[in-house]
């Protein structure tokens, strides 16, 4: 099974490059994924460790074999990456060099069908990327209110049919329990106005996107997460993250700004009283896209953003 486990890494020459690895250096990839990233940059390592870290069990299995040839300078736990600061503490880390993170949902998990994260191929309503949560999608979809599902398809997917969607969704289960992908997918393809069907994205991208979000508490781990690394971090430490929707990088862009900014008090005070200093300061001001060549060899990589900062 380890060896079925494909995940193209996204913008991997940038990651890379922007964590500026030294070779004794520790650093964390919080989402290992089938180790590509990791391996990257366990092998610039000599006397440095790396904490490779992943929620889904597929995910361990692969990254452990892929990391294995580099014996001691890699590590692989799995947990979340919100856990960063527990894990680190575990293994008698007291600082590290640099945290990567890649946000985005594995090749692996979109096109294994049993998983139940995508919208072309039919399989159980299911979209967890740990299976020790308890919630699916099937829950999420079946027992929610008309009012929650449209809450969180138009938040998190951004889905201007939210209403008629959730509206769908609840007629449905009336008649019966929605228990696939290709059920769901099939409702919502005609809950939505027939201009709105043709061309463009497939109309159940956003809706799906936004079930994964709530299934995974996918946003809600990461300011935090941020926080945790960046206490961690040795000064001149770096962190790179890797996003793929514009509500992970709003809470990425918006935390990174925080941590940049200093006093905060108000314009007209004549002297600083709040005593803030800045924590980080961001490497590049605009997120780094993927290159024209990237993009013909993956398309899947067309939507990643990468931001890096360093702590001062």
């Amino acid at each position: 099974m380890t060896m079925e486990f494909s995940h193209r890494s996204v913008l991997l020459e940038e990651c890379i490059d922007g964590l500026s690895i030294k070779p004794d250096g520790i650093y964390v990839d919080g989402t290992a994924g089938g180790g590509g990233h990791s391996f990257e940059i366990a092998k610039r390592l000599t006397t440095g460790k790396l904490i490779a870290i992943d929620q889904d069990e597929a995910a361990i299995a692969a990254a452990t074999q892929r990391l294995e040839p580099l014996g001691e300078r890699a590590v692989v736990v799995r947990s979340n990456f919100c856990e960063i600061a527990n894990v680190c503490r575990e293994l008698g880390v007291e600082a590290i060099d640099g945290l990567l993170l890649d946000l985005g949902v594995s090749s692996y998990q979109l096109d294994t069908a049993e998983r139940g994260f995508s919208y072309q191929a039919d399989a159980p309503l299911d979209m967890r990327m740990d299976k020790r949560r308890s919630l699916t999608a099937a829950e999420v979809v079946n027992e929610y209110s008309e009012e929650r599902i449209k809450k969180l398809l138009y938040e998190y997917g951004e889905e201007r049919y939210s209403a008629s969607i959730a509206a769908a969704i609840v007629r449905e289960r009336a008649k019966r329990p929605i228990e696939t992908t290709a059920e769901l997918s099939n409702l919502i393809k005609y809950a939505i106005p027939p201009a709105a069907r043709e061309g463009g994205h497939h109309p159940a991208k956003r809706s799906f996107q936004a079930i994964r979000i709530e299934v995974n508490g996918e946003l809600e781990v990461i300011e935090p997460a941020i926080r945790d690394a960046v206490s961690l971090l040795r000064k001149g430490g770096r962190v790179a993250i890797i996003t793929f929707h514009s509500l992970e990088d709003r809470i990425v862009k918006q935390t990174f700004a925080d941590l940049a900014k200093g006093c905060i008090c108000p314009k007209d005070f004549p002297i600083c009283v709040c005593g803030n200093k800045p924590i980080l300061k961001q490497v590049n001001k605009k997120p780094i896209l993927p290159s024209a060549a990237e993009l013909s060899e993956n398309p899947r990589s067309r939507s990643a953003k990468l931001r890096v900062a360093q702590k001062l």
